[in-house]
């Protein structure tokens, strides 16, 4: 069993990049609520502490027993958790005289493991309204920067491990010398070896699947997708022909996705079977315009569809899903403060009405790494390269009501858009792209004749496991030839734009 580090999140913006951190150092790691209690598994080699949007003052901030955490193993806390570990053994922390927020430099940086090949100068980031006024007895300061007197500590004989403290983020890129730093952590501090690689995950992955389904079977829902075609071949790699997969066509798929997908599926060797239901969907959508009503009727549907044809297969016990941790932690209140943004259906209903276990090989991946874990089983860049899709499909892509002329329509626009993308070489520079089509119909001149049709809007954006994003600085020259196709091919559009919001504040999707 692979090496592991916790981090107990406060509610941090940043929280997942400290893990993204710490896994690109093939070390494995998890993201637990501070408020959940530490289980002290054999691999646990050690514990981060996030930063968090509470004051270490506010009566009702997360307070953990940081000293009981040390007592078992090495602490590292970050900014609200270096804060409350100086609360708690009696140190002062207090609103700061001035803002603490932006590129700092580090001073009297001391001889340290936790600094090892960082010096003087090395550049971090603050993100801080409270500051540590006081620090307790004993503690020893082993770095500050020019306005703060402790940026980082050390609680010298507070617990029995090693516990560590800075006010500074590391995970982020404007901290010059943060994976160091982090590396330090786990590696010399922890005694982390780096040994999490897409070889060794896969090995254990499908001999923990063939351990806990036996001689069971397991059923699927795929969706084309890189997440569900992963998860499904780790399945099928342990318990073979006893995975029984289902694709439903909901009808807000793209063009010719259903056919596509499913002739891929047979090159993988999965055991699919495709299931027809557009009209339905189309039916119990008719006239629904809230977003978060549609995902939930689409969900729901999916569900009916999935149980009904799972009831040919009784005997199966087991729930195949390709959850993956974006989803998880955008759908789960990670703490009390966590807002979730939006419902994801691949976290909840289908094991409440089948009664079943459930079999989440990718559930702590972020989406690049599910790509390496495909790569390492041979699966073909067909599926490996294709741009997340979301559950919902295009339900959430035709904004306002959802007709099957709108739907269609939408899909000749996204299939132009992306097969220009993919014609220019764009397609893979680019980490998720599509059209979205607006409730909103404007006059143009088609002629000499006057239209009055809908808008289009293009997507794309540029990520790394799509917590955050930027918006894709594609070529003009190549957003004219698409706007002109779009226009000239897809009757009842006559005007195109291109969205330049970056997540956060906006989401990728528009609903």
């Amino acid at each position: 069993m692979n090496d592991k580090i916790l981090i107990l999140d406060f509610g941090s913006q940043y929280t997942q990049l400290i893990a993204r951190g710490i896994r690109e150092l093939n070390i494995y790691c998890e993201i637990q609520p501070c408020t959940k209690p530490i289980q002290y598994e054999p691999n646990l080699k050690g514990v981060i502490l996030s930063g968090s949007p509470f004051s270490v003052n506010d009566e009702n901030a997360p307070k953990p027993d940081i000293k009981a955490i040390g007592d078992k193993l090495p602490v590292l806390a970050v900014c609200y958790g270096a804060q409350l570990l100086a609360q708690q053994a009696g140190g002062e922390v207090g609103k700061s005289t001035h803002r603490e927020y932006g590129r700092a430099h580090l001073q009297d940086v001391q001889h340290d493991p936790l600094f090892a090949t960082i010096s003087n100068g090395s550049q971090v980031w603050m993100s801080h309204s409270d500051t540590i006024k006081k620090l307790p007895e004993g503690f020893t300061v082993i770095a500050r920067t020019e306005s703060i007197p402790v940026a980082a500590f050390k609680a010298e004989n507070y617990a029995a491990n090693d516990v560590y403290a800075i006010q500074f983020h590391p995970e982020v890129t404007h901290s010059s010398d943060g994976r160091q730093l982090l590396k330090n952590f786990v590696t010399d501090i922890c005694g982390c070896k780096q040994d999490w690689t897409p070889a060794s995950f896969v090995h254990e992955t499908v001999e923990r699947i063939k351990k806990e389904v036996g001689d069971g079977k397991v059923i699927m829902a795929l969706s084309g997708g890189v997440d569900s075609t992963v998860a499904a071949t780790l399945i099928d790699r342990a318990i073979g022909d006893r995975l029984y997969c289902i694709f439903v066509d909901n009808g807000l798929l793209r063009k010719d996705e259903f056919e596509q997908v499913l002739e891929g599926y047979k090159h993988l060797g999965l055991n699919v079977k495709g299931v027809d239901a557009k009209q339905l969907f189309y039916k119990e959508l008719d006239g629904v315009s809230d977003p978060e009503q549609k995902r939930k009727i689409i969900g729901r549907l999916f569900i009916d569809v999935f149980y009904k044809e799972s009831q040919q297969m009784k005997d199966a016990t087991f729930l195949g899903q390709g959850t993956i941790y974006p989803d998880v932690i955008e759908s789960v209140s990670v703490n009390g403060p966590s807002v979730t943004i939006k419902s994801h259906h691949n976290v909840g209903g289908l094991p409440e009405k089948m009664h079943m276990s459930l079999i989440e090989p990718l559930r702590y991946l972020f989406k690049d790494e599910v790509r390496k874990i495909g790569r390492e089983l041979g699966i073909d860049d067909i599926f490996l390269q294709r741009h997340p899709f979301p559950g919902p499909g295009l339900g959430i892509r035709v904004l306002g009501a959802i007709t099957e002329e709108k739907v269609k329509m939408l899909q000749e626009a996204d299939a132009i858009y992306v097969q220009h993308l993919r014609d220019t070489g764009l397609y893979k520079e680019v980490w998720q792209a599509g059209a979205i089509l607006l409730p909103v119909q404007s006059v143009g001149v088609m002629g000499d004749e006057r239209t009055y049709e809908y808008t289009v809007a293009l997507r794309a954006v540029t990520s790394v496991d799509g917590m955050t994003a930027d918006w894709a600085h594609l070529p003009y020259s190549f957003l004219a030839k698409v706007s002109n196709d779009i226009i000239n091919y897809v009757k009842g559009i006559n005007r195109v734009v291109y969205d330049i919001s970056s997540k956060p504040p906006a989401t990728i999707e528009w609903e």
